[in-house]
């Protein structure tokens, strides 16, 4: 691992940071269907933060999940890899992401990320991304077709 990508490790965000960050983004989610506010916040490995919330659509599968929001933001910014995010939502328990986000997730983060999902007051489960979606389907499993 490079000087950089350490120092970049060792200023991961505390938890309550993040947290923190997502429950406040939730409040700009656009979700007048469900009406269940979502927030999400990311600690990229180019030392950024990011924020997003879900939006939702007429057209339901036009809907995108807060995580998801985050971690397009991020990419496009030019993060290749998330190093930890937290997710909040207008539940009494840990907001779980979703099937489709546990998958792009898989994409940018490594098995032991940290994800601190909490319920709508910030308090919060540390997890792992393993633990929440162990066996993974990545690029890797496509490499025997080549």
């Amino acid at each position: 691992m490079s000087e950089c990508e350490n120092e970049v490790l060792n200023n991961i965000p505390e938890a309550g940071e993040l947290v923190r960050l997502a429950v406040n983004i939730r409040e700009k989610a656009y979700a007048p269907y469900s009406g269940f506010h979502v927030g999400a916040a990311l600690f990229a490995d180019n030392g950024k933060i990011y924020t997003g919330c879900n939006v939702e659509n007429a057209s339901y599968g036009a809907t995108i999940c807060a995580e998801r929001t985050a971690i397009v933001k991020a990419i496009s910014d030019g993060a290749k890899k998330i190093l930890a995010i937290a997710v909040s939502s207008d539940s009494n328990l840990p907001t779980m992401p979703c099937g489709i986000c546990r998958q792009v997730l898989s994409e940018f983060c490594s098995p032991d990320m940290p994800l601190f999902l909490s319920n709508k007051n910030g308090e919060y489960k540390v997890f792992t991304f393993d633990e929440l979606l162990p066996h993974s389907f990545k690029q890797s499993d496509m490499e025997d077709v080549k």
